[in-house]
Order: structure tokens, then C-alpha cells, then sequence
């Protein structure tokens, strides 16, 4: 079958595994095996010590379990086509198919962002006022963020799956991704889509940096690879396909298993409670 001609008005894409390898589709499905995996253990663990553990019953430590529910999500609306392409080697995808999972994608990148503006917001909290953290971020507090922040992801993106199924498509119905972006099902559109340090010492400043250092990291690790996607979209169109495919993944995928790293390492307390469960159980085998 030929994926790469279609008639007006798509009822269907054709995704992309690998541009131009589709026989190397299958080396691809151990490794984002691999990566899934570690995501689902890594953000599971932090869940699941910050439940277990009351001393990490703190607004950080709500803020960071929200990012790891997001990570998880955002990892989940991706692995149905994934594990179709890789693993099945059927890259066809049915338009409403195609943007619920684009209405998931951007609703839990979405999401992330706000957490992370959410975690920057209790790191601030926490440098200039601590004494009084605890009693501004209660977890009243926190859960009207969280009701916030789920709102407003709601609102900006619930439009986008009608837009995108007001264009008309006449060109190709072949994706450059292995999931449904809908900057990519734009590019196939007929119609023009045109849219639109005050404190004192230098050991303050250290500490206050290291505060804030994981949260750096994470928003690093989140928008970095979001401006490199979008960059490539934009101004990228003369590089090969491979690179398109390889840094849309990236942009998915790292921040999901890297989040759980960041926050074990720079996180002492959450890095003493992952050592104690696991010593406790080695203990008991």
C-alpha cells in the first residue's frame, strides 16, 4: 500500500517510525521499551516514597509528585503509536484518533510547564519568606494550584482539535513523527495556518542556587528540547528526516526519565528514603 498519497480531507495519517529505514522499525522498539520502563519506575518511586514517607508530606514534595503524575501521563499519550509503529509495524492512525492523542500531548506539556512554574513559585516562597512557607503553601493552597493549572491547560489546548479538523488537507497524509503534533499536521495543510541576585553573601547566594538547582534542571531538561522542536519546525525543513524524528522523541521522552534522576540526586531526602527501602528490603531477602 502506498502511505504517501491521500485524497482531500484525510481520514487518516500515515506516522513515521524511522524516515526512510521502516525495516529498522523493530531495533527501535527494545530501546523506547527501555525507556518507558524507566519512566513508569522512576516517577513511580518518587510517588511512592513521598506517600509512604510523612516528612515529604511538604509543598515541594507535592509540587515534584505532580510533575511525576504529568512525566507519567505525558509518557502514556505517546505509547499507543509508538508500540503500533515499533512494535506492530502499522503506522496508520485515524484523524480523531490523531487528535485526541495531539490534545493529550499538548494538555500534559502543558501541564508541565505550569507545575514547573508552580515549583519555581515554592522555591521562591521558600528562599524569601521560610519562615512562613509552610503556612502560605498549605495543601488548600497547593490543591487550587493544581485545580488552576489543570484548568488553564484545558482551556489552551480544547480548541486546537477543532481547529486542526477545520483545515483542509491536500497534500500528503504522512506524518514526520511517530505521535500526532499539531505543528506537523499543520505543515500538511492546504489553507495558511499563520497563528500567533539581591541577596547579600555569596554563601546565601550558593545556597539559595542550590535550592533551586534541581528545578533548573527540570526546566532545562523540559524546554530545551521543546525549543529545538519547535526551531526545527520552523527553520529546519532542509535537514534530513531522521533529525526531525530523533529530537521530537527526545523532546517527549528525556524529561520523563531524567525528572526522577534529577530529583533523587539533588533531593536528600527523597535519595535517604529510596537508599532505606531498598536496604530494608535486601535486608529482609
Amino acid at each position: 500500500m502506498n502511505w504517501s498519497t491521500s485524497q482531500a480531507n484525510h481520514h487518516s495519517f500515515i506516522l513515521t517510525g524511522i524516515p526512510g529505514m521502516p525495516d529498522k522499525n523493530p531495533w527501535m522498539a527494545f530501546p523506547l521499551g527501555f525507556l518507558y520502563t524507566l519512566t513508569i519506575l522512576g516517577n513511580g518511586t518518587i510517588l511512592a516514597v513521598i506517600k509512604v514517607d510523612q516528612s515529604l508530606h511538604e509543598p515541594m514534595y507535592c509540587f515534584l509528585s505532580l510533575l511525576a503524575l504529568t512525566d507519567v501521563s505525558l509518557s502514556m499519550s505517546t505509547l499507543p503509536t509508538m508500540l503500533s509503529i515499533f512494535w506492530f509495524n502499522a503506522p496508520e492512525i485515524s484523524f480523531d484518533a490523531c487528535i485526541t492523542q495531539m490534545f493529550f500531548i499538548h494538555g500534559f506539556g502543558v501541564v508541565e510547564s505550569r507545575v514547573l512554574v508552580s515549583m519555581a513559585f515554592d522555591r521562591f516562597v521558600a528562599i524569601g519568606d521560610p519562615l512562613r512557607y509552610t503556612s502560605i503553601l498549605t495543601h488548600g493552597v497547593i490543591g487550587k494550584i493544581g485545580i488552576a493549572v489543570l484548568t488553564r491547560a484545558f482551556c489552551v489546548v480544547f480548541p486546537v482539535p477543532f481547529l486542526i479538523k477545520r483545515l483542509p488537507f491536500c497534500h500528503s497524509n504522512v506524518l514526520s513523527h511517530s505521535y500526532c503534533l499539531h505543528q506537523d499536521a499543520m505543515r500538511l495543510a492546504c489553507a495558511s495556518t499563520r497563528m500567533v541576585l539581591s541577596i547579600a553573601s555569596r554563601a546565601e547566594r550558593l545556597k539559595a542556587l542550590n535550592t533551586c538547582l534541581s528545578h533548573i534542571c527540570a526546566v532545562l531538561l523540559f524546554y530545551v528540547p521543546l525549543i529545538g522542536v519547535t526551531m526545527i519546525h520552523r527553520f529546519g525543513k532542509h535537514l534530513p528526516p531522521v533529525v526531525h524524528t530523533l529530537m521530537a522523541n527526545v523532546y517527549l521522552l528525556l524529561p520523563p526519565v531524567l525528572n526522577p534522576i534529577v530529583y533523587s540526586v539533588r533531593t536528600k531526602q527523597i535519595r535517604r528514603r529510596i537508599i532505606h527501602v531498598f536496604q530494608g528490603r535486601i535486608n529482609r531477602a
